[in-house]
């Protein structure tokens, strides 16, 4: 399915449903959208369950259609790695992944433990087509990072600081190849300081680490609360949109 979310092309939701395991999880975008979809002609049957954790066998298929090469973003209704989801389920999704060398899949996951047990502890090779990545949403979520630089074998590892939750001057970054932010948006949206994203973006220009900042969203750099899109992308008069290079 087409989507807006700027760093992608397609998603694609072979889980859905999830539960929240830190503070950037308590505004989550897709349990507000799982609710509204569930009220709609051709998406309710996949969210009957509303934001439960429900598998979906039957949109394995997908990307097998899709012919041209695309960037998907895979499970941005829901977490792959989440402990209701099997590891059988997960071999399921990788074998399509590679089924389809076309297309590049980007994976994010908070559950960094069950991540690096999938690839580290049970051996089991990443795609080459796949790009791996952990939320980092502040300093206390350090160990995921941690997690992910263990695992070899991936092209892409990334990290998304978004919602950014707290200035992050000693974020590790050794092996990691992107970092996304950005601020959090809606009613219930929390500011984000503009000093945050200034050390989290020098730091990954003083590392090499292509750094993409996605918006302001709900909180404008001047501490004002206006709509996303007043606020726009520019970080100190520039856009960062950088992307990894392969």
């Amino acid at each position: 399915m087409p989507t807006k979310i700027q760093w992608t092309q397609e998603v694609w939701n072979p889980v859905t449903g999830c539960n929240k395991v830190s503070e950037a999880c308590e505004n989550c975008y897709a349990e507000v959208m799982s609710r509204r979809l569930s009220g709609m002609p051709g998406s309710k049957d996949k969210y009957r369950n509303g934001f439960k954790v429900t598998l979906h066998p039957e949109s394995l298929v997908e990307p097998l259609k899709w012919k041209q090469p695309r960037m998907i973003f895979v499970c941005s209704m829901g977490d792959l790695f989440h402990d209701k989801v099997s590891s059988a389920f997960i071999d399921q999704v990788m074998d399509v992944i590679k089924r389809t060398p076309q297309h590049t899949y980007q994976i994010l996951t908070k559950r960094s433990e069950r991540l690096a047990t999938y690839f580290v502890t049970e051996s089991i090779s990443v795609p080459d087509n796949v790009w791996l990545g952990v939320t980092c949403e502040s300093s206390k979520h350090y160990k995921r990072v941690y997690d992910l630089q263990c695992i070899t074998g991936a092209k892409v590892k990334f990290l998304s600081c978004e919602p950014l939750l707290g200035d992050m001057p000693d974020l590790p970054l050794d092996g990691i190849n992107w970092v996304i932010t950005g601020g959090e948006s809606g009613p219930k949206a929390r500011r984000t300081p503009v000093e945050h994203f200034r050390n989290l973006r020098d730091r990954c220009v003083n590392a090499g680490v292509p750094f993409f900042f996605k918006q302001w969203g709900a909180w404008g750099p001047d501490g004002i609360k206006r709509s996303k899109y007043a606020n726009g992308a520019l970080l100190d008069g520039q856009e960062w949109k950088q992307m990894p290079e392969l």
